[in-house]
């Protein structure tokens, strides 16, 4: 059974920085496209960043371009979402998620979460004061 676990959360002032993880098991990562998506109270799931199976292509949402950069490393089958400057807007709830079509997934800008399945329990991110 596929499943990815995500860690790395917590509460953390603004302008503070925190590094999400997103392990696999079941499954090698390496074969998937992984997104990473967030949901804070009240709101749809969003995506955040993609990085493509090799790590060659990676992609983020305005929002957080050159904020956040997504890494992975596929001998320890786990990808990272390294975050700066954080701010309260970043608050929620971070998933990550493997690519449907696997290595053929296209990383945009723009996300969809139906593209993506194995979702993860997510953890929670907290930006305050």
């Amino acid at each position: 059974q596929l499943q990815l676990v995500e860690s790395g959360g917590g509460l953390v002032q603004p302008g503070g920085s925190l590094k999400l993880s997103c392990a696999a098991s079941g499954f090698t990562l390496d074969y998937y496209a992984i997104g990473w998506f967030r949901q804070a109270p009240g709101k749809e799931r969003e995506g955040v960043s993609c990085i493509s199976n090799n790590g060659g292509s990676t992609n983020y949402r305005d929002s957080v371009k050159g904020r956040f950069t997504i890494s992975r490393d596929n001998a320890k089958n786990t990808v990272y979402l390294q975050m700066n400057s954080l701010k309260p807007e970043d608050t929620a709830v971070y998933y990550c998620a493997a690519a449907a079509q696997g290595p053929y997934y296209y990383c945009s800008d723009y996300l969809r979460t139906a593209d993506f399945g194995s979702w993860g329990q997510g953890t929670q991110v907290t930006v305050s004061s």
